[in-house]
């Protein structure tokens, strides 16, 4: 190991860069649908040794002394990036108009998104230290840039180093105290040290010995929190069915399939009886329609017949809002519809965390002038609601609606005021195809029941829909590309979680902790060498 190390170290150039790549990409495989979390154990430490060897040349300037660092981590989250998200670039596939853009998603948007990295990895190296302090810098800078790239510019979460700790119900947990930043900044600690197996001195052991004994306690405490759940709780009274139609892509906006479209979905939810039966609410999932539902009266009629008395159907569809004396369109929303037995569409929610470039584009008019539009075909573009908001339904607990990927931003799913008793998540993957991201999408929704205490039901187009427990449990689940239904209940809700309290104060704290760690070693560093 010490070999390997050294020869890590000294890498120089082009061969340095593409050695932080190949480690980048290969702990890619730490994430969903993989989850060979081991894998950083092997990446990270590189990760580490790079930057111990990015040294700029003395007598530089003092920003030209991280440039090396920075471009170590840049070329680590490039690879990352590439290997994690290279699946978005099959959405536009789907209509060969876009085409042209693959290299913007498989490759632009990486490189973007390495730039936190970048950053992070320069930071760490700002107070770079001798021996086992380093570690501390590590966590806290790349910690740092991950948060910011969850929060910065709309925020892009997606596969944060945290995730890596969460592959199955008992390494979940610990979301409930800490949440995914505070398990990102943890995680980083943890793979980073074995390192420390090669450094002698007695704080290198108890470093190494404190993420030893940081591992154990997530383990133990999943297996603690897990062991005393008890027996399932249901409430009582809801008996869910969820529609998974499964449409490709290119037909749901089709306004020529329209009746094919309604056809399935009514077919589907009769389940093969003559009726609609045994279910109190039923789900479909995001965008259910390739029209404006309130514009078309007989679709509203043909779920009415669906209906039978005391059912409701909870469905994603745009919504149109006429603007009073406005030249253009009317805005569109994305939109979650609450329709009773009758018909009659008795609540909405409207998505408020739009994708950019998917639903909108930012900066509208100047792309728009240049010939760009979004991938969705809604001519300008979705309109972001006003405020996340909670729903009722008949003979339901009120619910956080979460339209796609709204899911994904830990802290932001449920919103002030009154605690909602479950969370519904309806969405559309069909996009992407049997790629690693419908697969990460669900995992990064699972971790938002275990984080808040709630439980969680989706419905997605062409999966994965599934009823998760508030302890991220899997209840009942409709896999990948399965046409078909899932019935079953709705997990009662836990007491709020100290993450559903405090959302990431607990984690700005510890990351205050490694801060002051971090700087402490640096000070006594530097006083040292006068």
């Amino acid at each position: 190991m010490q070999r390997i190390a050294s020869a890590v170290i000294v890498l120089w150039g082009w061969r340095r860069f593409l050695v932080a790549l190949v480690a980048g990409a290969f702990s890619a495989l730490a994430f969903a649908p993989f989850d060979l979390f081991p894998v950083l154990w092997l990446t990270i430490p590189v990760f580490v040794w790079l930057l111990d060897g990015a040294e700029s040349r003395a007598g530089a300037p003092r920003w030209r002394q991280l440039f090396p660092a920075a471009v170590v981590g840049f070329a680590f989250g490039l690879g990352f990036f590439v290997a994690g998200l290279w699946w978005v670039g099959t959405a536009l596939l789907v209509d060969p108009g876009f085409a042209w853009a693959l290299p913007l998603a498989v490759l632009a948007l990486p490189a973007l998104l390495a730039l936190f990295w970048a950053f992070g990895a320069a930071l760490a190296r700002l107070f770079w230290t001798e021996g086992w302090p380093r570690l501390f810098a590590f966590a806290f800078a790349m910690a740092s840039a991950e948060w910011l790239r969850g929060h910065l510019f709309t925020g892009f979460p997606w596969n944060a180093v945290g995730y890596a700790l969460t592959p199955f119900p008992v390494m979940m947990q610990s979301a409930s105290l800490v949440g995914l930043w505070g398990l990102t900044l943890v995680a980083f600690f943890i793979f980073a040290a074995p390192v420390l197996l090669i450094e002698g001195g007695r704080g290198a052991r108890l470093a190494l010995a404190a993420a030893l004994v940081l591992f154990a306690a997530h383990l133990g405490f999943g297996w603690w929190r897990l062991s005393s759940a008890g027996v399932d709780a249901m409430v009582p009274g809801v008996a869910l069915r969820i529609v998974q139609p499964s449409i490709p892509q290119d037909e749901r906006w089709a306004e020529a399939s329209a009746g094919t479209i309604m056809s399935r979905y009514i077919g589907l939810s009769l389940n093969g009886a003559p009726s609609l039966s045994g279910a109190t609410h039923l789900i479909w999932p995001e965008s259910a329609f390739p029209f404006l539902l309130t514009d078309h009266p007989e679709a509203l009629t043909a779920i009415a017949d669906l209906l039978p008395k005391g059912t409701t159907l909870i469905t994603g569809a745009a919504r149109a809002e006429r603007v009073i004396g406005g030249d253009g369109g009317p805005l569109v929303y994305n939109s979650i519809y609450v329709i009773d037995d009758v018909g009659e569409i008795r609540a909405a929610y409207d998505k408020v965390h739009l994708v950019p470039f998917g639903e909108y584009l930012p900066f509208g008019r100047i792309l728009r002038a240049l010939g760009l539009r979004q991938l969705i075909a809604v001519p300008q573009g979705f309109t972001a609601g006003e405020s996340r908001r909670s729903l009722t339904a008949p003979d339901a607990p009120p619910f956080a609606p979460l339209i796609c990927y709204e899911a994904i931003f830990p802290g932001s799913v449920v919103a002030p005021g009154p605690r909602p008793a479950w969370m519904l998540n309806v969405t559309n993957d069909a996009w992407y195809g049997d790629t690693p991201g419908p697969y990460q999408h669900f995992d990064q929704a699972r971790l938002r029941a275990v984080e808040e205490g709630l439980p969680l039901v989706r419905a997605a187009n062409s999966g994965i829909s599934a009823i998760v427990d508030p302890y991220g449990r899997v209840v009942a689940e409709l896999p990948l590309d399965r046409i078909g239904v899932l019935d079953g209940p709705l997990p009662a809700s836990l007491a709020p979680t100290p993450y559903s309290r405090w959302g990431d104060l607990i984690f700005l704290a510890l990351l205050l902790v490694s801060a002051v760690l971090t700087v402490t070693a640096k000070f006594t560093e530097f006083n040292r060498s006068l």
